[in-house]
């Protein structure tokens, strides 16, 4: 191994298992694993074969950690897996901390009890650690992000300690990730869940289990898998039902046309445009073409962001540059209905002027919307990043059960976070905080059917109810 390890991350391999050298078409399971890793974007791979023990294992991933200069992957040699199973783990743009889990199957030998809760893992157990209410499973697979690789080798090189002087029971080189896991939960970093959903990832404990494991992969259709992983499931109801399933049938399209989500998005800006010069025109012909326009421009903007999970091609900056992209079509939209209002009015009495204040108006409530979400956000991932350090550890790596240490939520947001998905209440509450899909649909419908006298005054009443729900929730959920 060396001890210059690139910028692009670093994978490592234990193979140090009976497991990782059981027998498959590649060679060993280790071999496999090696040859899928191989086609995905280039990491640094190394593979750990020391027959020194647990202890000697986890000293070498300390030593590795520091010397690191982007994320750190470990995996088992002896995992079976899905490829795709390995993207959703390593290709994720964050780059940051976060481990394989299955929130289906129960917990077992070589698949560690977790409990989950908002996406982040709370309890983490292995055959010493304990964890009560637990509701899923590790399947294996960690990544460190760069920032959180100081506490991993400070983490491996206590556990070492503890396996060497016996402390931690008769744990064996099996559990390597499985109790880096644990101490990096114990120690406060915030570990995210990549989820596997129908994918297959799997720990086999002799060859007639890897055989079967393997021949199980091919039940799963990884590309329709990656497919349905573009769409998002958490969009809002109109977006959800009356775009995405539209949109999903075009992915591999443009895929097919190596169209880049970049390239869709300024497509999707340039119809919006179109659509805000016939809002314009301010006629009848003219408001239901504007409205039919817009309503290509969103499903457009949702295309860009599908194709972008589907190639894994997105970026900080097309993040950036999208949500710029969005606030600039919204608002030249509003340009174009206050033009068109006040032109098709100017004499048929009235103050057309007016409508110019409801536009600004309208406008600077998304903008104030938009400016708190972004700042609470930014809050959010200032206090992790201030409280994880002085916090560790929050929890030995001796006490063998989790036991007592959950925070129960409070009042309403504790209800509101049982709601179950797809449920009426689940979709009240998605649309009642405006989303763009429903002020899409809001400025879409009313302008054909009404005015944008009406558009500006209905968006006004949602925008300022979203505003008050949503600053409520804040405010619940820091309280916590």
């Amino acid at each position: 191994m060396t001890d210059s390890l690139t910028e692009s991350g670093t994978i490592v391999l234990l193979a140090t298992t009976q497991a990782a050298r059981l027998g498959c078409r590649e060679g060993t399971l280790t071999d496999r694993l090696a040859d899928q890793l191989a086609t995905l974007p280039a990491r640094e791979v190394q593979v750990l074969t020391s027959a020194g023990g647990l202890a000697a294992d986890l000293r070498v991933v300390a030593k590795l950690a520091r010397v690191a200069s982007g994320p750190v992957a470990l995996l088992p040699g002896d995992l079976v897996a899905h490829t795709e199973a390995l993207a959703v783990l390593l290709e994720h743009p964050a780059r940051d901390t976060r481990a394989l889990v299955d929130g289906e199957a129960a917990a077992g030998p070589t698949r560690p009890p977790l409990r989950v809760e908002g996406g982040r893992i709370t309890a983490a157990g292995s055959s010493f650690h304990t964890v009560p209410e637990a509701n899923a499973a590790f399947a294996g697979g960690l990544q460190a992000g760069e920032a959180d690789l100081g506490v991993l080798a400070e983490v491996a090189e206590e556990l070492a300690e503890l396996a060497e002087s016996g402390r931690l029971g008769p744990v064996t080189p099996v559990e390597t990730v499985d109790l880096l896991l644990v101490g990096l939960v114990r120690s406060g970093v915030p570990v995210r869940t990549a989820a596997l959903g129908p994918l297959h990832c799997v720990r086999p404990t002799g060859q007639a289990s890897a055989d079967t494991a393997i021949e199980r992969l091919a039940e799963v259709d990884e590309d329709q898998v990656r497919l349905d992983g573009a769409v998002k499931s958490d969009d809002g109801f109109f977006t959800s039902y009356l775009v995405s399933p539209l949109t999903r049938h075009l992915i591999r399209p443009a895929h097919a046309l190596k169209l880049t989500p970049n390239a869709v998005t300024g497509v999707s800006v340039a119809v919006a445009v179109l659509a805000a010069v016939w809002f314009s025109e301010g006629g009848r012909v003219a408001l239901v073409a504007g409205a039919l326009l817009f309503y290509l421009s969103f499903a457009l903007d949702c295309l860009d962001g599908q194709l972008a999970r589907y190639t894994r091609g997105y970026t900080p900056l097309g993040a950036w540059a999208d949500g710029m992209a969005d606030r600039f079509k919204e608002y030249a939209v509003y340009v174009g209905l206050a033009y068109g209002y006040a032109a098709t009015h100017a004499y048929g009495g009235g103050n057309p002027d007016g409508i110019w204040f409801l536009a600004v108006a309208a406008m600077m409530l998304q903008a104030v919307r938009h400016s708190l979400q972004f700042a609470y956000a930014g809050s959010v991932w200032d206090a992790g990043q201030t409280g994880a350090l002085p916090a560790r550890p929050s929890r030995s790596l001796l006490e063998p059960s989790d036991a007592g240490r959950r925070r129960p939520r409070q009042g309403l947001l504790r209800i509101a976070q049982r709601v179950r998905h797809g449920s009426a209440v689940h979709w009240l509450r998605r649309m009642v905080v405006l989303p763009i899909g429903e002020r899409t649909a809001l400025i879409a419908v009313t302008a054909a059917v009404s005015d944008a006298r009406v558009t500006f005054v209905a968006l006004l009443g949602w925008g300022a109810v979203a505003a008050a729900y949503q600053l409520v929730g804040r405010m619940m959920r820091s309280a916590e």
